[in-house]
C-alpha cells in the first residue's frame, strides 16, 4: 500500500491498462463467438443451397415439366438458327498446293481487273486483290485452304463493287491470317463464326454506293458483316453560284447586250404612230423571246469517298447440343 501511495500516477496507469486489457479481451471473445456462429450459419446455408441445385425442381411435377418444355423449345430454336446459316458454312476447307492457289489467285485477279476496266474504274497500282505478297512468293501449304475461302469472298465483293460503277478503287487491305505465319487459329469458347476482315476505300457517285452496299449485304454464298462505314464528299468546298449551269432552249434568240428587258418591252409613243409604219406598225405585237431556263442540278451528283471495314464470315461446324 505504501508503494501505491508513493506512486499514485504509475499505479493508476497500470490499473487503467489492466482494465483496458480485460475489456478488449471480453469484446474480442464476444466478436469471435459471433463470427464463428455466423460462419457456421453460412456454411449450413451454402451446403443446403448446393444440395438444392443438384436436385430436380421441387415441389411439384408441373415445375419439372415446364422446365423440360422450355429447354426443349430453346434447343429447337438453336437448331433452327444453326440450320439458317448452313448455306454459308463450308462443308470442308482443304489445303491445295501453293502453286494451285497461285494459279487461282491470278485467275481471280484477271477477272476482277477486267470487270473494273469495263466499268471505267481507276485501280491502284500493283493491285492483286489484297494478296500482293503472293505476286512473287508462294503461300504456305497449310494456309492455302483458308486463303482460298477468303479469296472467294474477296472476289464476290469486288465484282459487286465493279458492277455498281465506281469511279475509282483507291485501296484494298486484307489483314493477314494467323495461318500465313504458321500459327493455327483457335476459336474462342462458344464462337460460331470466324471473321475474315477486309478494308476497302473507293470513290463513287451516290447511286453506285447504294447499289454496292445493297448487293454485299444480301446473303448468297458469302455472309458479309459491315463493321464500320465512313462516307465523305469528294468536293470539300460548298456549292457556288458559278456551279449552276443552265440549258439554253433551242431556237431562242438571245437579247442584245444593251437590251436588259430581252426585247419584250416597248416604249410608249405618246399616241403617235411609228414613222413609216402607220397603224399597222403600231398594232404589230412586240417580238417575244423564250426566257425559260432549266436549272442544272447543283447538289446530289458529287463523288463520294467511302471507307468500308467489313468481315467475310466463315461459319464453323454446327455444335451438337446436349
Amino acid at each position: 500500500m505504501s508503494w501505491i501511495k508513493d506512486n499514485k500516477f504509475l499505479a493508476m496507469l497500470l490499473g487503467g491498462t489492466l482494465l483496458g486489457a480485460v475489456l478488449l479481451f471480453l469484446v474480442g471473445s464476444n466478436a469471435a463467438s459471433r463470427h464463428d456462429k455466423a460462419k457456421e450459419e453460412y456454411d449450413t446455408a451454402a451446403a443446403e443451397a448446393t444440395t438444392f441445385e443438384k436436385l430436380p425442381l421441387y415441389p411439384r411435377a408441373e415445375n419439372r415439366d415446364g422446365k423440360n418444355k422450355a429447354l426443349d423449345e430453346y434447343r429447337k430454336s438453336l437448331d433452327a438458327l444453326q440450320a439458317t446459316y448452313a448455306p454459308f458454312r463450308p462443308e470442308k476447307i482443304e489445303n491445295v498446293s501453293p502453286q494451285d492457289f497461285t494459279n487461282r489467285l491470278k485467275a481471280v485477279n484477271d477477272e476482277v481487273t477486267n470487270a473494273f476496266q469495263e466499268s471505267d474504274c481507276k485501280m491502284p497500282e500493283g493491285f492483286f486483290c489484297g494478296f500482293e505478297q503472293y505476286k512473287t512468293t508462294l503461300a504456305s501449304g497449310n494456309a492455302t485452304g483458308m486463303l482460298g475461302y477468303q479469296l472467294g469472298g474477296v472476289r464476290d465483293i469486288l465484282l459487286a463493287l465493279a458492277k455498281s460503277g465506281p469511279s475509282g478503287l483507291n485501296n484494298l487491305y486484307r489483314a493477314p491470317l494467323p495461318e500465313e505465319a504458321g500459327n493455327p487459329w483457335q476459336p474462342k469458347p462458344n464462337e460460331v463464326a470466324r471473321p475474315l476482315p477486309l478494308e476497302i476505300t473507293f470513290t463513287a457517285p451516290e447511286k453506285s454506293v447504294r447499289e454496292f452496299l445493297s448487293a454485299i449485304v444480301k446473303p448468297d454464298q458469302r455472309y458479309v458483316v459491315i463493321r464500320s462505314l465512313r462516307v465523305s464528299n469528294a468536293k470539300k468546298d460548298p456549292p457556288r453560284a458559278a456551279d449552276a449551269k443552265f440549258d439554253k432552249p433551242a431556237g431562242a434568240k438571245a437579247p442584245a447586250d444593251n437590251d436588259i428587258f430581252g426585247g419584250a418591252f416597248v416604249l410608249p409613243s405618246d399616241g403617235q404612230p411609228a414613222e413609216g409604219g402607220g397603224d399597222a406598225a403600231a398594232a404589230k405585237p412586240a417580238p417575244t423571246v423564250d426566257s425559260s431556263r432549266i436549272l442544272a442540278q447543283v447538289l446530289g451528283n458529287e463523288e463520294l469517298q467511302v471507307f468500308l471495314r467489313l468481315d467475310v464470315m466463315q461459319f464453323l461446324p454446327a455444335k451438337n447440343l446436349p
